[in-house]
């Protein structure tokens, strides 16, 4: 009944102040705090604007809250000598659960990137940390957390209550998604470091990942008072699922860790897969992307990219050799023809100059002599279709300057003529 009391004595305290002239006083401190806590705040975010980063976009959204919660407690001691200050005593924890909510939103913001559903999560955060504010300056807090533990219940030989459970979910969350939050800022300094290979990079994220989230759980559940040894039945349990119908999912996620660690396939190869083919733009422990030229996006399971055989047109060498045919006339000059082709491919700026293009007679067909335009080029990922059509177009518009003919095949059909037949002569029946 004490806490209950303090809570009716504060409440009655400020209420007395309202009717006091010295009230004034606590509202001019108040407003010149949160004036002087917003001018801060804004010289802080623009002094860090320009450093970037996790930490400098968190000090920045918390500025605002955490340099009024710092004004309002000095000020409070500086006039409590004085006059009485049961309103800025109110605005110490209001400062602090407005620290407390953007700080959580975000570490959410953090871990959860293109989550759409925090705007509308953000509310609710700030409804119930607002909440349990407002039990905690009346004092029915304990009263509250009492008659939720009074709601009892047995599992196995563990005993649990509401408040445990309740607790318990809130301490997860909060573990949980600190620790997906360190592994993001893990993330951002790993995918910096330019002198470590993307897939070692991506293997580190995928680990810090898994390890952080598994001490946030067990840390969490030991601080509610869980016993560890209950998780022996989810491990049996994910047992048994493994070996009934998880085996596919298990094998896509092992082979996942396999190619980030073998690095037999890496992010920006051009790779084919039976009829798929495209860039390689993203390699998760399940699946990997690949990015047609022409923008279609194949989601191929890591299983398939470890038991059949894939081509890799960039494993070793980035370099990519591309042909084109054309046909020219019987009539024409084959070496200006191959010269022209070999221009045509040294003027585009991706074509290499060794090794230097070179053409090929392949064949004489039945309308025209085949030539084949073959050329390197560094930059596969850049696109094939794009570097054969222009020089493709450019060999045709140095063919028509030079009068050098691209024939179309072409049949002659001829109709011979034949004399009528003659009817037979029926010959009269002998008798």
């Amino acid at each position: 009944m004490s806490t209950r009391s303090e809570a009716l004595q504060f409440f009655n305290d400020l209420r007395s102040d309202l009717s006091d002239p010295n009230f004034i006083w606590q509202v001019l401190a108040l407003v010149v705090c949160i004036g002087l806590a917003l001018l801060i705040s804004r010289w802080w975010r623009g002094r860090q604007r320009e450093g970037g980063g996790h930490l400098t976009e968190a000090s920045s959204r918390l500025a605002f809250p955490l340099t009024g919660m710092v004004l309002v407690g000095l000020t409070r001691l500086a006039l409590k000598p004085f006059i009485h200050t049961n309103l800025l005593k109110l605005a110490l924890p209001l400062f602090g659960s407005m620290a407390l909510v953007r700080g959580v939103v975000y570490v959410l913001r953090q871990a959860f990137p293109k989550a759409t559903w925090l705007s509308a999560w953000e509310r609710i955060i700030a409804a119930l940390v607002w909440g349990w504010l407002a039990l905690y300056i009346t004092d029915i807090a304990p009263y509250f957390i009492e008659s939720l533990e009074q709601v009892q219940f047995t599992v196995g030989k563990q005993k649990i209550d509401l408040w445990m459970i309740l607790h318990g979910v809130v301490t997860v969350f909060l573990t949980v998604v600190f620790a997906l939050w360190v592994a993001g800022v893990i993330e951002a300094r790993l995918m910096r470091l330019d002198t470590v290979d993307s897939s070692l990079r991506i293997v580190g994220v995928r680990v810090a990942k898994a390890l952080l989230t598994v001490i946030a759980l067990v840390t969490s559940l030991s601080l509610v008072g869980i016993d560890m040894t209950a998780l022996s039945v989810f491990t049996g349990a994910l047992g048994v699922g493994l070996g009934l119908g998880l085996q596919k999912i298990a094998s896509n996620y092992v082979s996942g860790f396999i190619i980030l660690l073998d690095r037999s396939i890496r992010i920006g190869n051009v790779v084919q897969i039976g009829a798929d083919s495209g860039q390689v733009t993203q390699i998760t422990t399940r699946y990997t992307v690949l990015k047609h030229p022409a923008g279609t996006e194949y989601i191929v399971p890591n299983e398939s990219l470890i038991g059949s055989v894939v081509q890799n047109q960039t494993y070793s060498d980035s370099k990519l050799r591309l042909t084109t045919t054309v046909g020219v006339s019987y009539n024409a000059d084959l070496e200006r023809a191959m010269q022209i082709m070999v221009e045509a491919a040294e003027a585009q700026p991706r074509v290499l100059t060794d090794p230097p293009p070179k053409v090929f007679l392949t064949a004489f067909a039945d309308s025209a002599i085949n030539l084949e335009l073959g050329f390197w080029i560094a930059d596969p990922d850049g696109g094939k279709g794009n570097v054969v059509s222009d020089i493709n177009l450019a060999i045709w518009r140095a063919f028509r300057e030079n009068g050098i003919e691209i024939p179309f095949p072409q049949r002659d059909v001829r109709i011979v003529s034949q004399a009528a037949p003659v009817p037979p002569v029926l010959m009269p029946a002998s008798e």
